[in-house]
This record gives structure tokens, sequence and C-alpha cells, in this order.
């Protein structure tokens, strides 16, 4: 039988949440179609009203709240500036919570974790929430052992995830649980997702976090080390591609970016080794392919970084 997995909508949640973990289960579906087996989900989006405005301003049609007890796979329940007045919501947190207990899992996109803490479901838990709502999250419900960097976390059958687009994150991780590794890569493939995420990786990307720090100046550089970390890439070598000397782009690098050149190539030699390790990928070749040369530099650095060596984490997160 396929397995109903039911996605919560309420007045300005927000789309991506509610969409991403959406298609992620309908290619599921439509991967099996295409290969002659039974199709593995009945995904439906389920509210209070049947018409309901997203905070992106799109209107989405949504099946009534079904029988708190009703027969059910997976709920997954959304955020959004609408969590707030959903929060307040009685008749809604206590159907949240009764359904949890007639599903198998239950699911949080984004700030979609503030719902399931409000009816209680996560005290004691591990969770997980969009990094700008960490602090108001900690200070509202002191007694979820909430962590800010993870994309997702599974805690036995609550899962949550970070922002927006961690839903698909999250939703590729489900359709693995049931299907199989191969399964939801062939879905990560088709919706063209750059790679796979696991639960573990941050939700804080280094290139992105330098983008934001230096204000757009060095973004095409930025770019460009992503696609070369097997190069030296020297001091010169990025001084040269930014146009600039030597002595010029190590002081205007620093002072829009808070970090060195080479400290801010590390960070992204570490963010892509870390990848490629949850991947399975051997330590050796990560090393050269990330530019560490030797495996004995990226250990230390690994060591500096995370405080374990990049086999210990390999052995850790691979999948």
């Amino acid at each position: 039988m396929s397995r109903r997995i039911e996605i919560l909508t309420f007045s300005d949640s927000q789309l991506l949440d509610v969409a991403g973990p959406l298609q992620v289960f309908a290619s599921a579906n439509d991967m099996a179609r295409m290969a002659g087996r039974p199709m593995p989900y009945d995904p439906v989006v389920v509210g209070i009203a049947d018409q309901v405005k997203t905070s992106s301003g799109l209107s989405i049609g949504a099946l009534p709240l079904p029988s708190a007890d009703a027969p059910l796979d997976t709920l997954v329940v959304p955020g959004g500036w609408g969590v707030y007045a959903a929060c307040e919501d009685g008749h809604l947190i206590e159907w949240i919570r009764r359904r949890t207990q007639a599903a198998r899992r239950t699911a949080s996109v984004c700030s979609g974790a503030f719902l399931l803490a409000t009816a209680g479901l996560l005290d004691g838990r591990r969770a997980v929430t969009h990094w700008q709502r960490c602090e108001e999250f900690r200070y509202r419900f002191p007694k979820v052992r909430l962590e800010a960097d993870p994309i997702f976390i599974r805690d036995d059958n609550i899962w949550t995830s970070a922002g927006v687009t961690a839903g698909i994150d999250l939703a590729l991780a489900l359709v693995e649980a049931d299907l199989g590794r191969e399964p939801a890569l062939t879905v990560a493939r088709q919706l063209v997702v750059f790679m796979k995420r696991p639960g573990g990786q941050s939700q804080f990307s280094a290139a992105l976090l330098l983008q934001d720090k230096g204000g757009g100046r060095f973004d095409d550089l930025h770019a460009w080390i992503v696609e070369n970390l097997e190069r030296p890439l020297s001091l010169s070598d990025l001084a040269e591609r930014a146009g600039m000397s030597v002595r010029s782009f190590s002081r205007h690098y620093h002072r829009m970016t808070g970090r060195t050149p080479a400290r801010a190539v590390e960070e992204m030699r570490l963010e892509s080794a870390r990848r490629q390790l949850e991947q399975g990928t051997h330590v050796s070749r990560v090393a050269l392919r990330c530019g560490f040369g030797a495996e004995e530099t990226m250990r230390r650095a690994f060591q500096r970084q995370f405080g374990v060596s990049p086999q210990a984490y390999r052995e850790r997160f691979s999948l």
C-alpha cells in the first residue's frame, strides 16, 4: 500500500516548506511508475481551509484536516511567518499532537519546529530549526535540546529540519529510509539537486558566509576557488585572479571578510572535504581533491576545526 503523507499548511506558511517535500514524494512516485512499480506514496496537502494563502502570496488548495486517529504514515509540518498565529490556534495544536500519535513519524520544516514544540512533542528531544530563529526558539522552549547547525535531525520518530530548502533534504532522507539509497539519489538527480546532503552537514555554507561578509566584492573569486580547490591557490594566485596586487588584495580581503585569504581557502577546502567524506570517499582521495596534498595536512586542519580526524568523521557520517 502507498504510504499516506500529510503535509500541513496554514495561512502565511512558507510555500517551499510545503512544495519542496511534496515534490520529493511526487517525484519518487514518478520514478516508480516509470519503472513499472507501484507508487510508494500518497502525498496530500491538508489544512483548516480549502484555500490557503502562503507567505509568498500564492494560494494553494488543501484537503480538510483528517480525523486525528485516521491511519497515517508521515505528518509534515511547515514553518513560515504564519507559524506564530498557528501556535495560538489551540484546535490546530491539539490536532497536531493527536495526529502525531497516529503517525509512524512526524517531521517539521524550518520554523515548523515551533508548532511541534508548542504541542509538547519536542520536550527532551534533539531538534533543529532555521538558524535565524534559534535564539527565540531556545528562549520559548528551554526543554528542547536545540542544535543550531545541522541540516536535519532525527530523534526516534520525530524529524526536524533547518530552513526552507532543508525540507527537501529531509524529504530525501525519508525516501531513503523507506526505499533505499538509490531511489533517493534518483529523485535528487531528477530534481537537479546539487547534492543529497546528509543531516549532519552544516546549514551554513563557507562560501555563502564569505559572500555575505565581503559585500559581493569577491563573489566571483569565491566561486572560482570552489571550482579549483585541487590547485595550490597561493596568495599570488588569488591576487592575480582578483586583479589586484598581493599587498592590496590581502589588506582589502581581510577588511571586507574578516579572514585572511589563506583562512578562507582552508574553510572552503574543509567544507568540500566534509561533503566528500560524508559520501564515503576515501580520505587520501579527498585530501588530493580538496588541495590539502597530504593526508596529514588535512588531518591537522580537521582536528583544529572539528576536533576529530577525517577518518573518524567519515566513519561516523558517511552514508
